[in-house]
């Protein structure tokens, strides 16, 4: 197979995502910045920027590009936010995060994985970024408020951890539904409570823990 030109393979997602819907330049622009291939095995680099989910081992996924571009894009991001992701896995949608934010904290519970995408990140020069090992279902509460959360990995219900730390006005991205399909669920808290929205109808793996998943 005729190796990739991941320059030229990158304008081409970028493409793909713009006819898709998203719109907001400053996650393509983040795109732009980001070398998916370095996110995923030797093995699947030919396939690194096509629209697609890719395994990462595991029993996890690097997640389609367009559904990385749009929980990005849900997120409303500002600069000066402080931001939660549940399921670093790669550390893709991390390393998107960190160019929008003053810092984000991101939760893996498998160490393993965890250890490799902070070495990961860390040598493509990401220091606003913390790292923690353990059950994303309950949050960092130690660092809470949160302006952003995002989940990646499917939810039964809402987690209440989560929404206790979203602060007003903030913003949560979360797929919430069955281990088969969900619902890609955006949540706003407001003044007034809790606003709701069905963005899309996904497929993730599960997020396990206390107030997700058992094992």
């Amino acid at each position: 197979m005729e190796p990739i030109n991941p320059a030229i393979a990158l304008r081409r997602l970028i493409k793909t995502l713009r006819t898709k819907g998203i719109s907001d330049e400053r996650v393509l622009d983040a795109f732009g910045k980001v070398p998916r291939h370095c996110f995923v095995d030797g093995g699947m680099y030919a396939q690194a920027y096509d629209d697609n989910a890719l395994p990462i081992g595991f029993g996890q996924t690097i997640s389609q590009p367009y559904i990385v571009a749009l929980m990005t894009e849900l997120l409303q991001l500002e600069k000066d936010d402080k931001i939660l992701e549940i399921g670093t896995g790669s550390g893709f949608q991390t390393a998107l995060l960190a160019q929008f934010s003053r810092r984000v904290y991101t939760i893996e519970r498998n160490r393993e994985l965890g250890e490799v995408s902070r070495e990961r990140l860390r040598e493509m020069g990401y220091v606003n970024v913390a790292f923690k090992i353990g059950d994303g279902s309950l949050g960092w509460p130690q660092h809470s408020q949160f302006n952003k959360i995002i989940v990646t990995a499917a939810a039964p219900v809402l987690p209440q951890t989560l929404l206790d730390q979203l602060a007003e006005g903030g913003r949560m991205v979360i797929p919430v539904g069955d281990q088969h399909s969900q619902d890609l669920m955006v949540y706003e808290k407001t003044g007034q409570g809790v606003e709701q929205c069905c963005a899309a109808h996904v497929v993730f793996v599960p997020l396990i823990g206390q107030k997700g998943w058992r094992e």
